[in-house]
C-alpha cells in the first residue's frame, strides 16, 4: 500500500470479474441468506421484495445509469462528489450521514459472525465476537480495498458453492408433490399482501432500492474499476449474480413450509435444512458459506467508514501530508471504527433493532442530491444541505415520533421536493465550484 489510492481504491486496477464479485459479496450478507429466506418462509414473495429483488435492482441501476458518470469524476470517496458539486460544508454533512450506518452495519455482522463461531465451537459468545472483530479489523486495516476485494472474491465463491450444494440436495429430496403445491398458493406467490395498500408496497421497495443505490460501499467498488466501461459492466454483472444466487434462498424459503412446517422462527429455515439434508462434509461447506457472507460485508463497512473520515475530514486538516501519512490515518480510522463496531456488537438487541433504521436514516437526502447533482446543474450548497436535512429530519420524526407507516417514502418525497423547489432560487452549479476543483 504505497499511496492513499492504493489503500482506498486498490490503485483503480480492478477488472470486471473482481468488480462484479466484490460488489456481489459485499451486498450478499448473512441477512440475504438467513433473513431473506426467513421472511419468504413466513410471508411468501412479499418477504423477498428487498432481498433479492430490491437490492439486485439497485445494483443494476448503478451499472446502467450512474457507474460511468461517477467513475469519470475521478473521486476517491462518495463525499468527494458532494465537495465537487455542492461545496465543503455539504461534503462534511454527507460524511456525518454516511459513517454511522456503516459502523452499525459492521457491528451487526461482527455479532452474527461471533454467534456462528460460538455455535460451532466451545468458545463463549463474547470471546467469539472479539475473535471475529480481530480477524476482520486486521486484514482490512493492513490491505485496504485490495485485501477486501481479494477476500470478497474467495468468500463470494464459497458462498455460491455452499448455497448451490444445499439447493441441489434439497431439490432432489422434495416431499410429496401435493405438499409442495399446497404452499405455492396465489397469496404466497404475490408481491402484495391481501390487506396491504399500494403506499406500503412502494415504501417496501423504496428502502432497498433507493436507500442503497448510492451506498458508499457500492460507489467505492465502481470508483476502484480500471476504466468506466469496467465499472459499468462489473456492476451490471454483479446485479445479475445477485439475482441468480438470491433465487436459491428465495426458493427454499417458498418451499419451507412443506419441507419444515411449523418452525417457530422462519430465519432458522436454511440452517435447519442444512442440518436435515446435508452430511457432515457438505454441512461444513454451508457453514463456511455463512461465515463468508458475513466477512465479505463487515470488511467493506469498516473500510468505507474509515475512508470517509480519513480522506474527507482528517487529511484536509493536515499540512502537506505525504501518501504514507494518508495511508496511516486511513488505517487508524479503520481500526478505531472496528473497535467501536465491536463494542456495539456486545449489545445485541440494540444493534439488530437499529440496522434497518440506520440504512434508511439520511439516505433519502443522499439519494436526492446524488441523482439531481449528476443529472442536472441547478442547485448549490443551500439546496443540497436543506434537502439532506429535510430527508433526515422527516424520517426521524415520522419513524420515531409519529410512528408513521410510510416514513421512508415520505422522507424521500420531502427531500426531493425541497431540492426541486430550492434549486430555482440558487445560482447554477458552475458559480459555486471552480473548474479546477473538479480535478481534485
Amino acid at each position: 500500500m504505497h499511496s492513499e489510492q492504493d489503500y482506498l481504491l486498490a490503485g483503480r486496477k480492478l477488472g470486471v470479474p473482481m468488480v462484479a464479485m466484490t460488489i456481489f459479496a459485499t451486498w450478499f450478507g448473512a441477512e440475504s441468506c438467513i433473513g431473506a429466506a426467513g421472511a419468504i418462509y413466513e410471508n411468501g414473495l412479499t418477504g423477498g421484495r428487498a432481498d433479492p429483488f430490491g437490492y439486485a435492482l439497485c445494483i443494476f441501476f448503478m451499472g446502467w445509469f450512474f457507474a460511468r458518470k461517477l467513475w469519470q469524476r475521478n473521486l476517491t470517496t462518495l463525499a468527494d462528489f458532494y465537495r465537487q458539486r455542492f461545496g465543503l460544508a455539504v461534503e462534511k454533512f454527507g460524511v456525518l450521514l454516511m459513517v454511522p450506518p456503516s459502523i452499525i452495519w459492521a457491528a451487526a455482522q461482527i455479532l452474527a459472525f461471533g454467534h456462528v463461531l460460538s455455535a460451532s465451537s466451545s468458545l463463549a459468545v463474547d470471546i467469539s465476537i472479539g475473535f471475529a472483530a480481530v480477524i476482520v479489523i486486521t486484514y482490512t486495516a493492513l490491505g485496504g480495498l485490495l485485501a477486501d476485494a481479494i477476500s470478497d472474491f474467495i468468500q463470494g465463491s464459497v458462498l455460491i458453492v455452499g448455497l448451490f450444494v444445499l439447493f441441489i440436495v434439497v431439490m432432489f429430496n422434495l416431499p410429496d408433490p401435493d405438499a409442495v403445491q399446497a404452499v405455492l398458493t396465489p397469496e404466497r406467490l404475490s408481491f402484495k399482501q391481501p390487506d396491504e395498500n399500494w403506499l406500503a408496497v412502494i415504501d417496501g421497495w423504496s428502502i432497498p432500492f433507493i436507500g442503497s443505490l448510492f451506498a458508499a460501499e457500492l460507489v467505492t467498488r465502481v470508483l476502484a474499476s480500471k476504466n468506466p466501461e469496467t465499472a459499468q459492466r462489473g456492476a451490471t454483472i454483479a446485479g445479475s449474480i445477485y439475482l441468480l444466487v438470491g433465487i436459491m434462498p428465495l426458493t427454499l424459503g417458498m418451499l419451507g413450509p412443506a419441507l419444515l412446517p411449523r418452525l417457530e422462527e422462519g430465519e432458522q429455515i436454511l440452517p435447519m435444512l442444512a442440518q436435515e439434508y446435508l452430511p457432515t462434509g457438505l454441512y461444513i461447506i454451508f457453514a463456511g458459506a455463512l461465515v463468508s457472507a458475513i466477512l465479505s460485508t463487515v470488511d467493506s463497512a469498516l473500510l468505507n467508514a474509515g475512508a470517509l473520515v480519513s480522506h474527507n475530514v482528517i487529511v484536509p486538516l493536515l499540512q502537506a501530508p505525504t501518501e504514507q501519512h494518508k495511508v496511516r490515518y486511513a488505517r487508524a480510522a479503520v481500526v478505531t471504527f472496528g473497535i467501536v463496531a465491536y463494542l456495539l456488537a456486545r449489545n445485541a438487541d440494540s444493534v439488530y433493532n437499529l440496522v434497518e433504521e440506520a440504512s434508511a436514516f439520511g439516505s433519502a437526502g443522499i439519494f436526492t442530491c446524488c441523482v439531481m447533482g449528476l443529472l442536472q446543474k441547478r442547485g448549490g450548497p443551500i439546496t443540497a444541505a436543506v434537502s439532506m436535512f429535510i430527508g433526515m429530519l422527516s424520517y426521524g420524526v415520522l419513524a420515531y415520533v409519529i410512528e408513521y407507516d410510510y416514513a421512508y417514502l415520505m422522507s424521500l418525497i420531502g427531500a426531493f421536493a425541497s431540492f426541486c423547489v430550492l434549486m430555482w432560487f440558487e445560482a447554477p452549479y458552475e458559480d459555486f465550484v471552480p473548474e479546477a476543483q473538479l480535478s481534485v
